[in-house]
């Protein structure tokens, strides 16, 4: 038979789970109400932590478009607690980590990491145009604005963290148009997730760690356009504030914000992506 003081922890645990309160509040009352079995007040203590993580998703963020309203989708629509990373590896677009940091404080991020990789410029050497300023930008689609597993480098810090801190997904803003870019197709995202779980398998199977999701708008068939409807339901107007641009822009005299070039093939995309959705594009582009 159970102990009185048993049945008073499993009937609060009812109780608990039926309230709309701070889960971890309640499993700390829990803990308090009873002396005895140290090991059932370990398992509440670390069902308590599960609970309160299980809805927690890293978001990987470079302040533009895309990556901005997978965040709000994740956070508002999915009802994620949403942890934000930004990575400077030496892309020409210098201001993209001041703007993810603004979106972070706008949705409310439990907690945002700037992550410095700009060693990666020089082990990129001239392969790309997004590190290399000697390049030129190209107003559509071309192999050399590819950088060599950018996101698979990205995602796997990004794994580590939701690992340390018992996340369940790390998402990032690739969508279906983006199939020209090989880590951003949904079969690389399913590969990645189940290359990083076995990197750290024997955490997960002794449920020390939580097995951590890896999704994608293109996972769920979303193009660019439908996620910026989406993004603009939450975001409204603020939503012309991310940055697009391969580049810093241009600063005009008098401006408080730069201006996107307007000629960049990440430009044209994010103007196709308004005229397409029927919103009224308020981004200042210099041309």
């Amino acid at each position: 038979m159970l102990l009185h003081t048993e049945l008073q922890v499993f009937m609060l645990i009812f109780l608990a789970y039926r309230e709309l309160a701070s889960p971890m509040l309640k499993m700390s009352i829990i803990l308090c109400t009873t002396s005895q079995n140290y090991s059932m007040k370990q398992s509440i203590s670390d069902n308590a932590r599960k609970v309160y993580l299980k809805r927690a998703a890293v978001c990987i963020v470079s302040g533009g478009l895309d990556s901005i309203c997978t965040a709000a989708y994740v956070s508002r629509i999915k009802n994620f607690d949403i942890y934000m990373i930004n990575f400077s590896y030496g892309q020409r677009a210098t201001n993209e980590s001041s703007v993810a940091k603004k979106f972070a404080t706008r949705l409310g991020a439990k907690d945002y990491r700037f992550v410095d990789i700009n060693f990666m410029k020089d082990l990129y050497s001239r392969t790309n145009a997004l590190t290399d300023e000697t390049s030129e930008l190209p107003s559509s689609f071309r192999h050399n604005i590819v950088v060599p597993i950018r996101n698979a480098i990205f995602i796997t810090i990004a794994t580590a963290w939701a690992l340390s801190i018992g996340a369940k997904m790390v998402c990032y803003g690739a969508h279906i148009g983006d199939h020209h870019y090989p880590d951003c197709r949904p079969v690389f995202v399913r590969s990645i997730s189940k290359s990083l779980t076995l990197a750290d398998l024997d955490s997960i199977k002794e449920k020390s760690r939580e097995k951590v999701r890896i999704w994608c708008p293109a996972i769920s068939g979303i193009d660019k356009s439908g996620l910026l409807k989406m993004g603009f339901q939450i975001l409204g107007d603020t939503i012309f504030k991310t940055w697009s641009c391969y580049s810093n822009g241009v600063k005009r005299r008098g401006e408080t914000q730069n201006r996107h070039c307007g000629v960049c093939e990440s430009c044209i995309n994010r103007k196709n992506a308004f005229k397409k959705t029927g919103i009224e594009d308020m981004t200042p582009y210099e041309i």
